[in-house]
């Protein structure tokens, strides 16, 4: 069975899943790639793309407050629980773009990814139906300028991996932004796209009055985060191609994406001009040097 390739781009409220789905479909139909962007969030009512495929034209979460006397978190849960209900409805809507590649660009509730279990029963059902997909988790930027914030991402990406049972890529989002609060970063990019020795950040959490009371709290959950050795970040600022380009080679590699010819020409000649023959290390160092994170 040939396969439907995909990402499913997920994280918290305003880490830019919108903006990146949109900058990402005219990155690819640049390329030679037929796009689909699908909207799973029944609270987004203001779109920078065209979606093709809209949950809206389901439910919305108006509808499910209303009908249901929930809030607007219920409400969004309630919405994607129906979704679920409802998944011959959606695979049909999708099954109208064969052989194109599909950018799902879901809600901001973080809940719907590290516990509940309706969008991984949507994303199975989507496996068993031919589709290839690979999460993609924006997180911003800015938790870096925390060291509490930055543990307590990286604790939800690492939870997100382990319950969505995807291909997973995570991506720093906004790192245009981070020289506005460079004076409160204590380290380099690379310290938090490849996550390093998180003992350093145990230090400034001692020096912080709550969360020294916590110290060994704070040293348990480091100590998890590091066995399992599993969450690192690849920096992305939506408007530099070069890094566009990276996060999508990462995708296609994650979920075995093969090349068609004429793409792979025009991959090629966009790595020319963009990304050139650098080795990974090469392309972070250029990157935190022009982000001015050193």
């Amino acid at each position: 069975m040939p396969f439907t390739f995909g990402q499913l781009v997920i994280g918290p409220p305003g880490s830019g899943k919108s903006t990146y789905c949109k900058k990402m479909s005219e990155y690819l139909s640049k390329i030679g790639r037929k796009v689909v962007i699908v909207n799973i969030d029944p609270a987004n009512d203001i779109l920078p793309y065209e979606a093709k495929v809209d949950v809206s034209e389901l439910i919305t979460v108006e509808d499910a407050m209303s009908h249901q006397q929930l809030g607007p978190n219920g409400g969004l849960l309630f919405s994607i629980e129906y979704l679920e209900k409802n998944f011959t409805w959606f695979l049909g809507k999708l099954n109208n773009y064969k052989n194109h590649y599909f950018l799902f660009d879901c809600p901001g509730q973080v809940e719907l990814y590290s516990h509940h279990r309706s969008m991984k029963a949507i994303m199975q059902k989507l496996q068993a139906a031919g589709f290839s997909l690979c999460a993609v988790c924006l997180v911003d930027s800015h938790y870096c300028s925390d060291p509490g914030k930055f543990i307590s991402a990286l604790l939800l990406t690492l939870s997100t991996m382990l319950h969505m049972e995807l291909p997973h890529i995570n991506v720093l989002s906004k790192i245009d932004l981070m020289s506005t609060f460079s004076d409160k970063l204590p380290f380099g990019m690379d310290y938090y796209t490849e996550v390093l020795d998180l003992n350093y950040i145990l230090q400034y959490l001692e020096q912080e009055k709550f969360t020294a009371k916590y110290k060994k709290l704070n040293a348990a959950l480091i100590e998890m985060i590091e066995n399992y050795s599993l969450v690192s970040f690849l920096p992305l600022n939506i408007e530099d191609t070069k890094t566009l380009i990276k996060v999508q080679q990462m995708v296609d590699k994650a979920n075995g994406y093969i090349y068609s010819a004429g793409e792979e020409k025009s991959v090629q000649s966009l790595l020319a001009c963009a990304v050139g023959a650098q080795s990974d290390q090469q392309w972070l160092g250029e990157t935190q040097d022009k982000y001015g994170t050193n």
